[in-house]
């Protein structure tokens, strides 16, 4: 028989060796026919590709990454911009605030002052027209009291000396 046992103690073994020396030689013998049907290289071949896989997917990685980085720069010189263009619109719609505040105010001013004028204007119609009342009353007033004066001093005899003297004022005129 092909295992022989020997006394008590002593490895069992087959054709000169042990349990272990088998294993070892079917180690062996699995290991030559994984490298007969090439296995490594097929393993090789795998991670290979694998490797250039995630080699690949860094690289779009980095790619995406410089993009990004391009992007939030344009972005970042976008917002700057509208940054400058908001505090030269403010500036711009201050300075004409301003513009409109002094345009508002001599325009005030100036409606103020033609008001001022043509009230005073409508006082000094005002005072001119009682004038000429007043003036009026007092010429109405002069000739019925020189009516009256004339109508008790005169009679008919100073009349005719007064039409005389008259008359003879206008002759020496003509002369």
């Amino acid at each position: 028989m092909l295992l022989t046992m020997l006394a008590e103690g002593a490895e069992a073994s087959a054709l000169g060796l042990t349990t272990t020396g088998w294993v070892a030689v079917g180690v062996l013998i699995v290991f030559a026919i994984m490298l007969w049907t090439k296995v490594p290289a097929i393993i090789a071949g795998i991670l290979d590709r694998q490797i250039a896989e995630i080699r690949q997917n860094l690289d779009e990685a980095a790619n995406l990454r410089k993009e990004a980085e391009a992007l939030k720069a344009e972005y970042e010189a976008k917002t700057a911009g509208a940054q400058a263009e908001i505090e030269a619109l403010m500036d711009s719609a201050e300075k004409e605030a301003a513009t409109l505040v002094e345009e508002a105010t001599a325009d005030a001013k100036a409606l103020i002052a033609r008001r001022k004028k043509m009230a005073e204007e409508k006082i000094g119609a005002a005072e001119r027209s009682a004038i000429a009342a007043v003036r009026a009353k007092a010429a109405t007033a002069a000739t019925q009291a020189a009516e009256a004066l004339i109508a008790a001093r005169h009679d008919a005899a100073a009349d005719k000396s007064l039409v005389d003297k008259a008359i003879g004022d206008i002759g020496k005129t003509l002369n």
